[in-house]
């Protein structure tokens, strides 16, 4: 029944009960809740309300209350096992095998909660006794009083192995002792000795989000290592899921729109201590994903604060890895990181509270750490060592499953390419060489002589409609790609997926274009055989074309036709850019003028060869 009760647990961290829920009944945000009519009885207004953070729901006018496995087993009319393997298909999740045997399991199960909450009371108990002293010593010293040793259930476990026989004067079995981390069995050959899994160390317990006991997290109180000791994974405890102090936070974080991830134990009640009662922290390892959804159900944009340290920095770079494929429209994380190497303890003894709150304020987004990490203290000062960093970039951001989040990336990051290692980066320079003050005026009135102004710019982004009509007019008509191939690449695809199809299609033509009957049916054949039919499923303009047949010539004219509007959408910006520049400058040089002029030139170009193609 652990293994049962362990898998509802997973289910109820994976799956959001406002999706569960708003698959049945229209629900609508009211602060930190949402509200909607009850499904379970007739009601004008609404009482029915879903807590994200806590997992369930509640009427109050009929009463009705419970999680995701209640809710799919009373509104839709399913049993319980029908009611799991529904919600577990919805997580992509494997029904573990039961027995018949559950419902006795499921009380054990319960009976492990009252043996943590006994080790918790003990725990408490021998901070107060003599030998727990100097534990308590210790947290006086760190600044926190018998308020935050009270909120956070403090403790101390002495090293005489007290634990084990305390528990067993209640009746616990040395197994149950085992099975919940809180007693060990000897590692020598032939010894059957059980032992107190933490011994001398404070100890800081672990509760899960309903407030009951599941974990321990114990620092060492000599010079022994490791310095700190969780408990192992247990049927109870999986660290993997588990937010420290969540319990805590998260009515806390919805009041300030923010929860606050931080490195450990200390961190999060130090933070307590100064006001910030909305911090967690991740359980001695990186941040996970399945902590990161449980940050998201507080709030969209959690605030992850690392010490200024190495091993904070390192930190940071992991949480980018594990965060970027989960990324999805309205949730992210941005950053804070401390200076002079410190820890939040640290910070806001030595700057106070206020200070740490203006950092708060000045956070960095992960689009920009996802840069840095690729950038900083990265040599590029040749094309091959920029085009390393490209692919670097590029490939960190197909890691991000979401489509429309992904393209967005991908827009962000062909744009820094371009301004910071490009063309761009030349402009810049040569922006700082020449700057205008903030009326407008050059600086000091002139430029260096001997430097021409030309015209740079980035690649123009074509609309995702306008991609997806070309590309189905080359599907179409093959032959068209060999005819615009070049002309394709002088645009940016903000779509990555729609980039790989036309370089697919480029490869495909390049192989069999110049075959004999070669035509449309055999390029789609050719891209379904290399993995992108859900890709052609999705082009309606292909189906579109195939119904109605058009001429080439006129799918031809929509190609010209749409790529002359976006490059004269672009020029146009352009021009008005330099015109107010021009206007707002005392001064202008012949070099800038004659770039406005060419600006202007280029665009009656375009409209003229746009007139000849009509």
């Amino acid at each position: 029944m652990a293994d049962l009760q362990k898998f509802i647990d997973e289910l109820r961290a994976k799956v959001s009960i406002v999706d569960v829920v708003g698959a049945k009944v229209k629900l609508v945000r009211k602060g930190r809740e949402y509200q909607a009519c009850c499904p379970f009885h007739n009601e004008k207004t609404p009482s029915f309300t879903v807590n994200e953070a806590k997992g369930f729901y509640h009427c109050f006018g009929c009463g009705a209350h419970g999680d995701i496995v209640k809710f799919e087993m009373e509104a839709n009319g399913l049993p319980f096992l029908d009611a799991l393997k529904k919600l577990a298909d919805k997580a992509g999740m494997e029904m573990p095998k039961l027995s018949h045997e559950k419902h006795v399991q499921a009380e054990e199960r319960k009976t492990l909660y009252e043996i943590m909450e006994m080790a918790v009371q003990y725990f408490e108990r021998c901070l107060r006794l003599p030998e727990g002293r100097h534990g308590l010593e210790y947290f006086y010293n760190r600044g926190f009083g018998d308020d935050i040793l009270k909120k956070f259930r403090l403790g101390y476990a002495p090293a005489n192995n007290g634990l084990k026989a305390w528990l067993a004067s209640k009746g616990v079995s040395e197994h149950e002792m085992i099975e919940l981390g809180l007693a060990a069995m000897s590692s020598r050959e032939g010894s059957n000795r059980v032992f107190d899994f933490f011994r001398d160390r404070v100890i800081i317990p672990i509760f899960d989000k309903a407030n009951r006991p599941i974990a321990f997290g114990g620092r060492v109180m000599n010079d022994g290592q490791p310095k700190y000791l969780n408990s192992p994974e247990t049927p109870i405890f999986n660290k993997r899921h588990v937010l420290y102090n969540l319990n805590n936070a998260r009515d806390k974080g919805y009041e300030a729109k923010n929860i606050i991830v931080c490195e450990g134990y200390m961190d999060v009640i130090a933070l307590s201590k100064y006001g910030f009662e909305y911090a967690v922290a991740p359980l001695g390892t990186a941040l996970t994903e399945d902590q990161i959804a449980e940050a998201w159900k507080v709030c969209n944009e959690p605030t992850l604060c690392f010490d200024g340290d190495g091993a904070g920095i390192r930190a940071a770079i992991r949480s980018v890895d594990r965060a970027l494929p989960i990324l999805k429209p309205g949730y992210s994380l941005k950053y804070v990181f401390l200076p002079d190497k410190q820890d939040p303890d640290e910070f806001l003894k030595d700057k106070g509270r206020d200070a740490f709150a203006e950092y708060l304020n000045e956070t960095t987004p992960l689009v920009d750490l996802l840069w840095k990490k690729n950038t900083e203290n990265v040599p590029q000062s040749t094309p091959e060592q920029k085009a390393l960093i490209e692919k670097n970039i590029f490939d960190e951001v197909a890691k991000i499953t979401n489509e429309q989040v992904r393209g967005y990336y991908h827009q962000a990051m062909k744009e820094r390419v371009y301004n910071e290692l490009g063309r761009g980066a030349w402009r810049q320079s040569y922006a700082r060489k020449r700057p205008f003050d903030k009326s407008g005026v050059k600086k000091d009135g002139v430029y260096p002589s001997g430097v021409k102004l030309e015209v740079v710019r980035p690649k123009t982004s074509l609309d995702e409609l306008v991609v997806k009509f070309i590309l189905s007019a080359m599907i179409f008509y093959p032959e068209l790609v060999a005819e615009y191939e070049e002309k394709m690449s002088m645009f940016a695809m903000p779509n990555p997926q729609l980039q790989k199809l036309f370089e697919a299609m480029a490869e495909v033509y390049a192989a069999r274009g110049e075959e004999e009957g070669f035509d449309s049916a055999g390029m789609r054949e050719a891209l379904s055989a290399s993995g992108f039919g859900k890709d052609l499923a999705a082009l309606w303009e292909l189906k579109m074309f195939c119904l109605q047949k058009p001429l080439q010539n006129t799918l031809r004219h929509e190609i010209e036709t749409k790529m002359l509007e976006v490059q004269v959408r672009q020029l146009d910006a352009e021009i008005k850019e330099y015109m107010n520049k021009l206007a707002n400058s005392d001064h202008f040089s012949e070099e800038e003028y004659q770039y406005y002029q060419n600006l202007k030139k280029e665009r009656q170009a375009l409209i003229d060869s746009g007139s000849a193609v009509d």
